[in-house]
């Protein structure tokens, strides 16, 4: 059952309202339309950088806001910030254990980007899609926002030494990817940064587990067994059903 009068509504992308990493469904989007009509702040919080958010919403929704690398970027009125950065120490004692376990990772500054995977590994067809970008070497990036690990030979140990550095590790077991974030950086940490704290959200994955602990109305997509108990409400990992539970959300929406 939705309870909720809350006024801004935050949505994760991949697994959530995009199911093949580069397209949303015209129901999920004529649903999150008619949130916004509704009077709905909108929120899209991604693991994507916000160079790789746009492509998806394909020019759809201007005035929302995008919060990019699990919380590490921030895009307001169209600017684009970042407000996390893995600090020089940090990152050096990373690429150590990177090059120990010889890792193939993605990392991303304020927009430009760095790729040593597999040239055909999954993750690599999602980045810089829209081609607004440039991959470069890592030296050149002026800072980085976040560092996806998407092969090594110990992805165990190598997630356990970014814990041991303080930073935000998410390991991906199903997709056997590593994303390492600066610091305690997350959606849910972003989001209260920029003064909201009274929201719905949708997500289906680890990194939602804050955004959808805190949420007052947390829709959680799919079954992911790490957010049992933390959603108010499950539904399937389907555009129908995602679709039918944000017009849920539209009909209890109080008038303004």
């Amino acid at each position: 059952m939705i309870i909720s009068a809350a006024r801004t509504t935050v949505f994760d992308i991949d697994g959530t309202l995009c199911f093949d990493g580069r397209t949303i469904d015209d129901r999920i989007l004529a649903a999150v339309e008619d949130c916004e009509r509704a009077g709905h702040r909108l929120v899209f919080a991604s693991a994507r950088p916000v160079r790789d958010l746009l492509p998806v919403l394909d020019g759809a929704f201007p005035n929302a806001t995008l919060i990019g690398g699990n919380g590490s970027l921030v895009s307001v009125d169209g600017r684009v910030r970042a407000r996390a950065v893995f600090g020089p120490g940090e990152l050096r004692e990373l690429l150590v254990a990177c090059d120990r376990f010889r890792a193939g990772y993605l990392a991303d500054g304020p927009w430009d980007y760095a790729w040593t995977g597999p040239a055909d590994h999954p993750v690599r067809g999602r980045v810089d899609q829209g081609g607004l970008a440039r991959r470069v070497d890592l030296a050149e990036l002026p800072a980085v926002v976040k560092f996806l690990v998407v092969d090594a030979t110990d992805m165990v140990a190598l997630a356990e030494t970014g814990r041991a550095l303080g930073m935000t590790v998410n390991h991906h077991l199903d997709e056997a990817i590593i994303d390492f974030a600066p610091g305690s950086t997350n959606k849910w940490e972003a989001l209260t940064s920029l003064g909201v704290d009274h929201y719905n959200a949708f997500g289906n994955d680890i990194n939602d587990l804050d955004l959808l602990r805190n949420a007052h109305h947390g829709v959680r997509v799919g079954t992911h067994p790490g957010l049992d108990g933390v959603a108010r409400v499950t539904v399937a990992a389907d555009p129908a059903a995602v679709a039918a539970e944000i017009s849920a959300l539209v009909a209890v929406t109080p008038a303004a």
